[in-house]
């Protein structure tokens, strides 16, 4: 039996017409020769009826304090929705299928409600139902905790689903299909003349997305880079091939072709900044990093000196840092007029000239850096918001990604 796993998100399936397209990729698969299990994600955004964001909100507005574990039970709906009426949808195209929960498809987690790991995946049920002769169509974004609760696996918790799947059942390769024509060298919201990009490492594709852009959640890329699984990301409505592959094999080739691959950016951010009052307290401000993690909270672009300590967070959790500095006495300040704009590319390890052409890229253009880092694969710099479009089209053109 040669299985792939299909996934396709919520934008691909929030009208029958949508929904229509999506049971002709899969049938086009079952014609090839291939045995699909395909993942679905809850259908639509905010705003569409079972959209995950419309079910929370339907809660919240009964009363806004809603527990964890009762969170989980109906953030799992849209998603269980999704898959019966995908099941249906199949029927009606002469294929059969059958709905299944995280947890009917063998998908145990841990007891971490809204962001739970998974342990293990039995995968038996899912393939009997191929055995069977019938398409499985598994409900993303969830699981079953050992204790028997029903978790959520945080966002980009379908892509995940797919991942875990493609390993368990020994998959060839994972198509995610979108409402895009697969991975851009930017947001072409953004960037006009942003383009697809034929193919993509997996390192790469972590980094974009870990740096703002909506392509493959990393935790899901870095399951197929583990397993050795190749993901294609596919348009649902273009039926003409084409897309992104993301893959390692034979990528090393294209390391000097250029340095860069994509750029994008992160505004959901605020940046916080202390500064001790005597030189004194300096160590006893770095101790705020401990404190934040015991809270929760995850920091990024942390810059130590000995005048000030900075970092950002995410925007969802301003108020609770701006709590905990109060609670602790701290001297701080919190600005959410910034915006992360990185250059990601795996050409860019031991090349020089990379930060230089950033760097004079946004000085052309007046765009003032208040703070950089870089790693392997990935240079960051921290601007003000209403430079993102411009910064991201300078370098763009800087790197000369629409060639």
């Amino acid at each position: 039996m040669k299985i792939i796993v299909q996934k396709f998100g919520g934008t691909s399936l929030d009208t029958a017409e949508k929904r229509g397209l999506a049971a002709r990729h899969i049938n086009s698969a079952i014609e090839s020769g291939y045995s699909p299990v395909v993942v679905v994600s809850a259908m639509g955004r905010a705003g569409k009826p079972y959209a995950t964001d419309t079910l929370i909100k339907m809660a919240e507005d009964i009363h806004i304090d809603i527990q964890p574990r009762e969170k989980d039970l109906l953030m799992s709906c849209g998603e269980i929705i999704s898959s019966v009426i995908m099941v249906q949808t199949l029927k009606k195209a002469g294929i059969k299928a059958v709905a299944l929960t995280g947890a009917q498809a063998g998908i145990i987690t841990d007891n971490n409600f809204g962001e739970s790991e998974i342990t293990r995946v039995d995968p038996k049920r899912i393939l009997k139902i191929m055995d069977e002769g019938k398409v499985p169509v598994v409900a993303g974004f969830q699981g079953m905790s050992t204790e028997g609760e029903i978790t959520t696996l945080g966002r980009g918790g379908s892509d995940t689903t797919a991942s875990v799947i493609a390993a368990a059942v020994k998959a060839l390769y994972i198509e995610i299909y979108t409402d895009v024509d697969g991975v851009m060298t930017a947001d072409p919201n953004m960037v006009e003349n942003a383009r697809i990009l034929d193919r993509v490492s997996y390192n790469e594709v972590c980094e974009l997305a870990y740096q703002g852009a909506r392509v493959i959640h990393p935790r899901a890329a870095e399951i197929a880079m583990r397993e050795g699984i190749p993901i294609k990301v596919k348009s649902t409505f273009n039926n003409n091939g084409g897309g992104t592959l993301i893959h390692n094999q034979g990528m090393r080739g294209i390391k000097g072709d250029r340095p860069v691959t994509g750029v994008t950016s992160r505004h959901n951010i605020v940046f916080v900044k202390i500064t001790p009052e005597k030189p004194a307290e300096y160590a006893t401000g770095l101790i705020v990093f401990k404190i934040l993690a015991n809270h929760g909270v995850s920091v990024d672009f942390i810059n130590i000196r000995p005048g000030a300590i900075s970092f950002i967070v995410e925007s969802r959790v301003k108020e609770k840092v701006e709590s905990i500095l109060k609670e602790y006495d701290f001297n701080f300040e919190i600005a959410d007029d910034f915006v992360k704009v990185s250059v990601v590319g795996g050409g860019m390890t031991g090349r020089p000239g990379v930060m230089s052409r950033l760097v004079e890229a946004l000085t052309e253009k007046n765009i003032a850096i208040y703070q950089t880092t870089d790693s392997h694969t990935t240079i960051s710099c921290l601007i003000k918001r209403e430079f993102e479009k411009e910064a991201l089209n300078a370098l763009h053109d800087a790197f000369k990604l629409e060639d």
